[in-house]
């Protein structure tokens, strides 16, 4: 059966516009009830496939007569979507989610702590056993390393007797290789195999400072006692320690409850997203729109959030990591009545805040187009460049502009427009430059920007949320003239130089200097570079349009359209000097006399008459003499004398 029909309207809106990256969908229904959650490689391809064929399960199409509207959640990879997918359908436990799949798709290290000699293990099924899990792990071989690390420090029992009920006539092998100190035979007290147990814990939850120095002294003492079989194992083990993987983004071995907020703005709207890490999983997303922060810095819109929603916000975490520092932190944080706030510069809880901000662009995006402000979803380099340069409002719209001239001769400029990160070659324009004689790239660019932007206000066009000049302070300043000739001082502008790829703003005597990695540096390079390519290709057509119609021009009785017809036939002057009599007399509105004269105009050698059966008009026929060179051949001998 064909389910285009019931896509509800809130649904049909988010689909066009959702991201095609990984990420986790929830199906709501008319009250906000979650129906299901569901992970996506694709977001958009995915949730676009509930509508797009037809479903044969019974289960997923009662879900979809009930559906009315769709959340998503933007994550790094597909394997974060699957951890994402199992903690939120433990969660809210969604009524059309039928098991928890990824329960045996990934396994966890088991504690067993509720025994009084617990053991360390790998399960793929979470029970409610008093133990402890940690996990669950997409790449199995971390988890093995883990593993190896905790039985090379830790004399971890590895056998199943249930102790002390059960116990061995004798201890098994780890005791006579020093991997276990035989509790099962009563030869290790209860209290120091837990104390070996609490540091199992903290290895595994992530606190491994305090184990990597406990080793590292081990390992000394060791060689002090010259006992260099044990320093060396020790130090193997300190190796594995520093070479463990770090924390993913969705669950974090770190443990812990945190808040982490994202932020992301364009123009007077902007929005915040809190993301709830409880026991180091990701469990929810909270989000506020934020409007009229027109002419207000980021710090104080994002203050003014934390301050009005989030400290009366139920379930506060004592750790909030934000994106970057507010202008009165110490304000804020004592008003949130002891929380920790912290901005991290690097690490994993950097890619926290990251991916906080990832789901903010994605949530503002979706407004914007709601709001039918955006045709299309603006890509993350253009937030980057907001971010990066100060700019007021999101460039979603940037024109790039360039001079090019051969020698001095033959200028022109062009002007090239991005939307969202992308070309629209509809906006690109051309220029003659008309008021500059020679070379003088300053007053070109002044008189190019000027022209551009004083049509666009002419005819009721909106002008770029950010003009870029191809050069250095120079060029800017002419740029920047211009704006204020026009009355657009406020006016966003940038410069791009070639030598450093500096960036110049007005009123700074520094350059911005990105990363050469930078998406946002990338986006501004492309954007000069197509100015470049599109004002050189325009030069080159306007040189070579000139010099053919320069030796064109010189020849008389040869107007505009016998040059055209020229031009058509042989394609070049030299195609023309190249070309015989006879081919330049059958081009339309030739003859003999005006082939005669275009030869002698672009300095061919003068040819004879053209032959009569060649003649374009070729003469009555008469009867040919005797003596004619077509008369019938004879059987006599040609003579010395004929």
């Amino acid at each position: 059966m064909s389910t285009t029909e019931r896509m509800p309207e809130a649904v049909a809106a988010k689909v066009p516009h959702l991201p095609e990256s990984p990420g986790v969908y929830l199906w709501k229904d008319a009250i906000g009830t979650i129906l299901y959650v569901g992970k996506a490689k694709r977001l958009r391809s995915r949730v676009r496939s509930y509508f797009a064929q037809d479903l044969v399960s019974p289960r997923i199409v009662a879900m979809v007569r009930r559906v009315a509207d769709v959340e998503t959640l933007v994550v790094p990879t597909e394997a974060h979507a699957l951890i994402l997918e199992a903690n939120l359908i433990k969660e809210y436990r969604p009524r059309f989610n039928v098991a928890l799949r990824d329960d045996k798709s990934y396994p966890y290290i088991k504690v067993t702590v509720a025994e009084p000699f617990p053991r360390v293990m790998v399960t793929r099924r979470l029970l409610d056993d008093g133990a402890r899990y940690f996990g669950p792990y997409t790449d199995v071989s971390a988890m093995r390393r883990a593993l190896n690390v905790v039985k090379r420090l830790f004399t971890v029992r590895s056998c199943h007797y249930d102790l002390p009920r059960e116990t061995p006539e004798r201890p098994c092998l780890d005791y006579f290789i020093k991997r276990c100190h035989a509790p099962c035979m009563g030869w290790q007290e209860v209290a120091s195999y837990r104390a070996m147990i609490d540091d199992v814990v903290a290895f595994l939850d992530g606190r491994t400072n305090d184990v990597v120095a406990r080793v590292r002294e081990r390992m000394l003492e060791a060689s002090e006692k010259l006992d260099f079989e044990t320093a060396a194992e020790l130090r193997d083990a300190l190796l594995k320690l520093e070479r463990m993987e770090e924390p993913t983004v969705v669950v974090d071995v770190e443990g812990g409850d945190r808040d982490v907020v994202g932020f992301a703005r364009d123009g007077e709207d902007a929005c915040a997203v809190v993301l709830r890490i409880r026991d180091g999983k990701l469990l929810a997303r909270e989000q506020r729109l934020l409007e009229h922060a027109e002419d207000i810095e980021d710090g104080l819109v994002l203050s003014a959030f934390l301050l009005q929603w989030y400290r009366t916000a139920p379930g506060r975490s004592r750790d909030l990591l934000l994106p970057f520092s507010l202008p009165e932190q110490d304000m804020v944080e004592s008003a949130l009545d002891g929380t920790a706030v912290r901005v991290p510069q690097r690490g994993p809880r950097r890619a926290l805040v990251d991916l906080a901000d990832q789901n903010a662009r994605h949530l503002l995006e979706e407004f914007k187009l709601a709001a039918l402000e955006a045709d299309e979803r603006a890509s993350d380099p253009v937030y980057e460049l907001q971010r990066e340069l100060g700019l007021p409002k999101l460039p979603r719209s940037l024109a790039c502009f360039d001079i090019s001239h051969a020698q001095g001769t033959d200028t022109v400029a062009s002007c090239v427009w991005f939307e969202n990160g992308r070309p629209k070659r509809s906006e690109y324009r051309k220029f003659m430059i008309k008021d500059t004689i020679g070379i003088d790239d300053f007053k070109s660019m002044h008189e190019v920007v000027q022209r551009f932007l004083r049509r666009r206000v002419d005819e009721g066009k909106p002008l770029p949320d950010l003009v870029v000049i191809d050069g250095g302070k120079g060029q800017l300043s002419s740029a920047v003239a211009a704006l204020d000739e026009l009355g657009l001082s406020q006016q966003p502008i940038v410069s791009l130089a070639k030598r450093d790829e500096e960036i110049f703003q007005p009123g700074r005597s520094d350059g911005i200097r990105l990363p050469r990695r930078s998406p946002a540096l990338r986006m501004l390079q492309q954007a000069r570079d197509e100015a470049h390519r599109f004002a050189i290709t325009f030069q080159r057509s306007k040189r070579a349009a000139r010099t053919i119609t320069s030796e064109l021009l010189q020849i008389p009785g040869v107007g505009p359209n016998r040059r055209r017809a020229l031009l058509h036939k042989f394609g070049s002057v030299q195609g023309v000097r190249d070309a015989s009599l006879r081919d330049i007399a059958e081009v339309p509105g030739f003859g003999e006399a005006i082939a005669r004269k275009v030869h002698l105009a672009l300095g061919v050698a003068v040819q004879d008459p053209l032959p009569a059966q060649e003649s374009v008009t070729p003469p009555e026929p008469s009867a040919a003499p005797e003596s004619s060179v077509f008369s019938e051949p004879t059987d006599t001998p040609p003579t010395n004398d004929s």
